[in-house]
């Protein structure tokens, strides 16, 4: 399992997380409340967690070139929902 981590600056975590979880329930499992949001896709999950200064993202994937691409995807999808401040700063740790 490879893991990719990263604290993404934002006071608007909660609200660009939920979003982002109504957007995906249409074609995956996905779980959220105001603090924390789980993605289940066919080949990698994402757990969010909303916090006053930052939006903790922590992605798992079996492959590490489907982590790579993930990160790829979250990222842009939450610049999305976050376009007033977008883009927004994703520095990846991968354990």
């Amino acid at each position: 399992m490879a893991t990719a981590t990263a604290a993404v600056p934002t006071t608007s975590g909660s609200r660009y997380m939920q979003q982002l979880c109504k957007h995906w329930s249409h074609q995956f499992a996905v779980t959220f409340d105001a603090e924390q949001g789980r993605v289940a896709f066919p080949e990698a999950t994402v757990i969010m967690t909303a916090g006053p200064e930052a939006l903790a993202v922590v992605l798992d994937a079996d492959d590490p070139a489907v982590l790579e691409k993930m990160k790829g995807v979250v990222a842009s999808h939450l610049d999305r929902f976050a376009f007033r401040e977008a883009p927004l700063t994703f520095r990846w740790l991968t354990a």
